[in-house]
């Protein structure tokens, strides 16, 4: 398993490569990343990105959306695939933010879990980007790949993923790691073909160090 030394390494040269570790679903609220972040499930964030837009011009806050008809969400939403659960999930969970939480998304992960669409990833999402939260851990694919070639664990599970790293990351970095790996898993280590020769990390790297 990682020791927290090599962790450390990894984390500050992750921070050169990409200085700036921003979400790349686009929001300038937490109502907007609550549902991108639903949307983005089995779909690209730059498509999410296009179709946000035109949904959030439509329905602007969560007490429109907490009206909405779900089969014109669907209509919005249809390119991002799987739109009729996620329409049915975002309609729902704006309904139980108007009805139980006075139109705020939660700021603990205890409520962000009981809103209809919501798993770990998400919660730990809002938690870290929205509310600044330490320690929150996104698992994502990205995440579960790449520290999973590095060396942090052997696991699939993305719950005892995020307590391996909950317990190796400085708290105040969690989230912004979890960025950066968004980044250098889609600029270098790809999920089929990783560029290793161009990776900052190949010699900190379990997966480099085999022999692939």
């Amino acid at each position: 398993m990682m020791d927290r030394e090599t962790s450390n390494e990894i984390i500050e040269r992750l921070e050169r490569e990409y200085p700036i570790a921003e979400c790349t679903l686009d929001y300038n609220e937490a109502y907007h990343l609550l549902v991108s972040v639903r949307l983005a499930a089995q779909c690209t964030d730059a498509r999410v990105n296009m179709v946000t837009p035109a949904l959030f011009e439509r329905y602007p806050t969560v007490y429109e959306m907490a009206k909405a008809d779900i089969e014109d969400v669907e209509e919005y939403i249809r390119s991002t695939g799987f739109y009729h659960g996620k329409a049915r999930d975002i309609v729902a969970a704006a309904q139980m933010l108007v009805s139980e939480f006075n139109g705020k998304v939660p700021d603990n992960m205890e409520d962000l879990l009981r809103l209809p669409g919501v798993g770990r990833k998400s919660a730990n999402l809002i938690l870290g980007d929205v509310y600044g939260v330490p320690g929150s851990v996104v698992v994502d694919t990205h995440c579960i790949r790449l520290t999973g070639r590095l060396g942090y664990h052997e696991l699939k599970d993305p719950a005892k993923i995020e307590t391996v790293l909950r317990d190796i990351l400085p708290p105040e970095k969690a989230n912004d790691f979890c960025h950066r790996l968004v980044m250098h898993g889609r600029a270098v280590c790809d999920a089929r073909k990783p560029a290793c020769e161009n990776c900052c990390l190949r010699d900190l790297c379990r997966y480099y160090s085999i022999g692939r």
